[in-house]
């Protein structure tokens, strides 16, 4: 079954729901750890369990990357990124989650995002031994993702 979304519509609906009135913005850089924890914990939580979009994320040098999102974007380069156009159609569950993900992680910096992501195992393993600021396509595979969120989510129901 193919997921709901495409990373272009979670990437707008992100950048839609930001709020700019209080001088929040989101970089290309930033949008991508965004999009990247809001695949990685639909897939990791238990109520949810699906990916929001088919595309890969790839392991490049600074953080996961859906390609497609990043030639959409690369006009911008390190500027923050305005408000889409329009904004896709997302259902109620999955709104519920992208909020989440906005309300944890859009707290976050870019460069911050991206120190994170290279802290845990899904990018360190697509890596492997390439050099940290090697480019590579290497693909952070879903299963991976969904093993090692959903390992954090029961270490910590487990602390509470």
């Amino acid at each position: 079954m193919p997921a709901p979304y495409t990373a272009s519509q979670i990437a707008k609906w992100l950048l839609s729901a930001i709020d700019r009135d209080s001088g929040d913005s989101i970089t290309p850089l930033k949008l991508q750890k965004l999009i990247y924890y809001a695949q990685a914990w639909s897939l990791a939580l238990p109520e949810r369990a699906y990916p929001l979009f088919d595309e890969d994320m790839q392991a490049w040098a600074h953080g996961p990357v859906v390609e497609s999102v990043f030639h959409e974007y690369k006009h911008a380069g390190w500027d923050a990124l305005p408000a889409p156009d329009e904004v896709p159609e997302i259902a109620e569950k999955d709104v519920a989650h992208l909020s989440e993900i906005l309300s944890v992680f859009g707290e976050f910096s870019a460069k911050h995002l991206e120190r994170m992501t290279h802290h845990e195992d899904p990018w360190l393993e697509a890596r492997g031994d390439i050099p940290p600021e090697a480019r590579s396509n290497a693909v952070i595979s879903k299963e991976r993702m969904m093993d090692y969120y959903r390992g954090l989510y029961e270490k910590a129901a487990d602390d509470e």
